[in-house]
């Protein structure tokens, strides 16, 4: 049953909870754990969170600015998985504007269908560390209203790339060309 099912048809307050992925470093058991705890009381679904890698900008010294990660979280994606298939409840991964472009985006989606993860909270998500307003990813959504779209395509089987006879045989003669 979806979310919105549950919600629709739940008949009063439901209860649920929201996480956020461990830091890189930690185990799942922490989060394990912590479901642990709250599962007696029968949430209707979980949120998990997302966030966008910290990142910091330095010169080099040839002039260039390089971006470096600093802060990682492990994939919320993966981690709703495994917690809707420990303890069989729906899961819903928050996915992000901020931080991915379109590509990525669409590989999220695409590995969440894959999943059996059908609910999906879009979100325009917070500016980056140290910044006031919201910078979008090169080639990345501005708004959320373009991720929602996005999700809606793909839903109808309409890809970034679509995938047509004509891009099938350039790709195809490239490879031609490229072996030769």
């Amino acid at each position: 049953m979806s979310v919105i099912d549950k919600i629709r048809n739940g008949g009063g307050t439901l209860f649920t909870f929201e996480l956020l992925p461990p830091l890189k470093g930690h185990s799942i058991e922490r989060v394990y754990s912590t479901i642990d705890r709250l599962i007696e009381f029968d949430p209707a679904y979980i949120n998990f969170t997302s966030h966008r890698n910290e990142t910091i900008y330095h010169e080099r010294p040839d002039g260039l600015i390089e971006k470096k990660v600093v802060r990682k979280r492990p994939g919320t994606i993966s981690l709703a998985a495994a917690v809707k298939y420990k303890y069989n409840i729906p899961v819903v991964p928050h996915v992000l504007c901020g931080g991915f472009t379109k590509e990525e985006t669409e590989n999220v989606l695409i590995d969440m269908n894959f999943l059996g993860i059908n609910d999906v909270l879009a979100l325009r998500g917070d500016p980056p560390k140290g910044f006031r307003t919201f910078i979008p990813e090169k080639n990345g959504h501005t708004h959320t209203y373009e991720l929602v779209k996005q999700i809606v395509n793909m839903n109808n089987g309409r890809y970034l790339e679509r995938v047509t006879l004509r891009n099938i045989l350039k790709h195809l003669i490239f490879r031609l060309i490229w072996k030769t």
